[in-house]
C-alpha cells in the first residue's frame, strides 16, 4: 500500500501541477487560450493533422494562431519539476525529456480524441438499437450537449 500512495500521489502532484502552470500561469501569462477548438475541415487526414498539431499551435486570446508556448513551456517546467520528488534514477535529463515528450504526445492524442468524439458517438447512436435509442431519448442531456 505504501507504493500505490506514493505512485497515486506522484501523479496527483504531475497531472494538477500541469494543469496550474500551463492551464491558468502560462496561458494567462502568454495571453493564450488552452481550449480546444474543432476543426472545420471535412477530410479526415486534415483534421487529424490539425488536432495533432495543435501541441505547437494555439489560438491567442484575440484569436489569432501563435505557436503554443504555454503548452511546451507547461510540459517542459512540470516535467522538470518532476525532478523535486521523482526517485533518483528518473531525475536524469533523459528522464525528463521522456516525460516532457510525453506529455505532448498525451496531449496531441486527446486533441485528437476531442476531435472525433462527436462523430464517433453520432455513429454508434444512429446504429444503436431501437429500444437503447429509446431510452436515451427519455434521459436528460449532458451539459456539453445542451445549447
Amino acid at each position: 500500500m505504501q507504493g500505490w500512495g506514493k505512485r497515486l500521489g506522484a501523479t496527483v502532484a504531475d497531472t494538477e501541477s500541469r494543469r496550474f502552470i500551463q492551464g491558468f500561469v502560462l496561458s494567462s501569462a502568454l495571453h493564450q487560450d488552452p481550449r480546444y477548438f474543432p476543426s472545420r475541415q471535412k477530410r479526415l487526414i486534415h483534421r487529424a493533422w490539425y488536432a495533432a498539431t495543435r501541441v505547437i499551435i494555439t489560438r491567442s486570446d484575440d484569436g489569432r494562431s501563435e505557436v503554443n508556448t504555454s503548452e511546451l513551456f507547461g510540459a517542459l517546467s512540470t516535467s522538470s519539476l518532476q525532478n523535486l520528488y521523482y526517485p533518483t534514477q528518473y531525475r536524469t535529463f533523459g528522464g525528463t525529456m521522456n516525460r516532457f515528450f510525453g506529455a505532448l504526445s498525451s496531449d496531441a492524442t486527446s486533441d485528437i480524441l476531442h476531435e472525433f468524439t462527436p462523430d464517433l458517438k453520432r455513429l454508434f447512436h444512429k446504429h444503436a438499437p431501437k429500444r437503447i435509442q429509446q431510452i436515451e431519448q427519455k434521459m436528460p442531456l449532458p451539459p456539453e450537449d445542451r445549447w
